[in-house]
C-alpha cells in the first residue's frame, strides 16, 4: 500500500484539516481534493488512515455508499472507500461517488 504524505499546511496537517472538514458534514473525495489542493488518490490514502485512527479519539468515519445513477444500485457492502468503476447490475458507469463524514461517538451530553 502506498504511504500518504502528511504535509504541513497552514495551521496543521492535511489530515487534521480533512478531519476538521469531515466533522462539519458530508464531503466527497473530489470536494476534499479541491479544498486541500491534493489529488483524489491522496485523499483516499488519508481517509483510510483517518478511518483507522478515528476510534482512538472517540470518532468514527461514516461512509454514505456510492449509488448507480442509472439503476439505483447502492454499493452497501463495498469495503473500499474509492468510487466504483461500474455497476454490477446494469454495468453502467454513471456512479455517484461515496460521501464521508466524521462522527464523534460518546454517551456524554453535548455542550450547548
Amino acid at each position: 500500500m502506498r504511504q500518504a504524505r502528511v504535509r504541513e499546511v497552514v495551521g496543521g496537517t492535511i489530515r487534521q484539516h480533512m478531519a476538521a472538514r469531515l466533522a462539519t458534514g458530508w464531503a466527497s473525495a473530489k470536494e476534499l481534493s479541491a479544498l486541500l489542493h491534493i489529488g483524489e488518490k491522496e485523499v483516499y490514502d488519508h481517509l483510510m488512515h483517518i478511518e483507522k485512527s478515528a476510534p482512538r479519539f472517540g470518532g468514527m468515519l461514516v461512509v454514505q455508499p456510492a449509488v448507480c445513477r442509472d439503476c439505483g444500485f447502492v454499493f452497501k457492502k463495498r469495503g473500499r472507500l474509492t468510487k466504483p468503476g461500474s455497476c454490477p447490475l446494469c454495468r453502467g458507469t454513471f456512479v455517484e461517488e461515496p460521501l464521508f463524514r466524521l462522527e464523534h461517538r460518546g454517551g456524554g451530553e453535548q455542550a450547548g
